[in-house]
């Protein structure tokens, strides 16, 4: 309990504090929502192509029950986190070298500035032809789009530390793992977790693109298959699945966040 215990307290300020953003926030798509049934109900527009909320919530309720939904989430998700851990920690010790090395910022940057121009998901045809059609291509087209954003913003970081603060810290005899532990791990931590939240919303991206075509599970495979099949339900309860699943996993990156950098929290 002592573990949880200020992870609990962050997450408790941050919804009190955010109390009137949340209610905002829930009354847009609710209001939205409510629109979107009555504009079907009145026959403004078509309910075969945008069928109405009840009918997409029916849907989503029997695929729940059956385990359908279950099935593609724990597909999606059984490629996102291995993919995301796999990214973001070789991305951060790539960006966090090329930060506190001259010589290995000058041998990469050039090569990673041009990698990091090529759309991610074209690299899946070269990784299937590599690897096959299991799961390590579609694992590794995650991993590829969230070591760039990792490495760049952990590199920013290190790069953005005051050299009047390492001058000083080297004048108090901090050398080595010292300053490592605490001047560059500490100031370049805010870049780090700046870039796990980005990649969060990227890695959601890609690995439902990879899906739409190298996949016979997971949310990616629901929306293209029920958009073929011309099942529109089917294919918004995909696509109300995917925004939850993005929305729920870069709330609970921004919460490690707010926990790993308290000092960053705003004062009441």
């Amino acid at each position: 309990m002592t573990v949880f215990a200020p992870i609990r307290r962050i997450t408790r300020l941050a919804v009190v504090r955010a109390r009137p953003g949340i209610w905002l926030g829930i009354a847009v798509p609710l209001s939205l929502l409510a629109l979107w049934q009555i504009a079907t109900a009145a026959g403004a527009i078509d309910p075969l192509l945008f069928p109405p909320p009840c009918t997409i919530a029916a849907a989503l309720a029997d695929m729940a029950r059956s385990g359908e939904l279950g099935t593609h989430v724990t597909a999606t998700l059984g490629r996102l986190l291995p993919g995301y851990a796999l990214g973001a920690l070789t991305g951060t010790l790539a960006g966090f070298a090329m930060g506190v090395s001259r010589t290995m910022n000058a041998l990469f940057s050039p090569l990673f500035a041009a990698l990091y121009a090529l759309p991610k998901i074209a690299t899946l045809p070269l990784l299937l032809l590599v690897f096959g059609l299991g799961e390590t291509p579609k694992v590794l087209s995650v991993a590829i789009t969230v070591f760039f954003t990792l490495q760049i913003n952990t590199l920013a970081g290190v790069q953005h530390i005051d050299p009047r603060t390492r001058e000083a810290a080297r004048s108090y005899g901090a050398r080595g793992l010292r300053l490592l532990r605490f001047v560059l791990l500490p100031g370049a931590l805010p870049g780090v977790l700046t870039g796990l939240r980005a990649a969060a919303g990227l890695g959601v991206v890609v690995v439902v693109a990879v899906e739409f075509v190298a996949s016979e599970r997971g949310l990616g495979y629901l929306i293209w298959n029920s958009w073929t099949l011309f099942q529109p339900e089917r294919m918004y309860v995909g696509l109300t699945a995917v925004a939850l699943l993005g929305g729920l996993f870069s709330a609970a990156v921004t919460l490690l966040a707010r926990w790993a950098t308290p000092w960053r929290t705003p004062p009441r």
